[in-house]
């Protein structure tokens, strides 16, 4: 359904720092420097078909998070969920919502874990129980 994400900054240095170490976690490599032709940087990050970029807003204002936004990442497993966590906290994420765990409803059982990165924007690492 997607063909790739795109999340702003205001400081592309401090996201590629937290996205090269959080997204490594699942795999990705390092983030593919871009510079747009307006001269903007954006990074993008590939990985198993997907694509996720981090861009200095190209109009010139500040870059602000969705309320009520938030962007999943799949994981292999409850492991990884926490890994995916400690590594968004040591580079500079904060813990949102209840501490990463299992959660129980509807749509069956999923480990999940909700940070913010640098910028504010809400990401979740989640892996579905089978």
């Amino acid at each position: 359904m997607f063909s790739h994400v795109m999340l702003g900054s205001n400081n592309i240095e401090s996201s590629k720092l937290f996205y090269d170490a959080v997204l490594g976690v699942l795999g990705a490599g390092e983030g593919f420097r871009n510079i747009s032709p307006s001269g903007y940087t954006r990074l993008f990050y590939r990985h198993d078909g997907n694509s996720f970029g981090i861009t200095e807003p190209i109009n010139g204002e500040v870059a602000t998070f969705a309320n009520g936004g938030t962007i999943g990442f799949k994981c292999t497993s409850a492991e990884q969920v926490q890994k995916f966590h400690d590594t968004a906290i040591a580079h500079g994420g904060r813990t949102c919502e209840d501490p990463p765990g299992l959660r129980e409803g509807s749509m069956g059982a999923m480990y999940l874990a909700y940070v913010r990165d640098p910028d504010g924007n809400k990401l979740c690492a989640v892996y579905r129980v089978k």
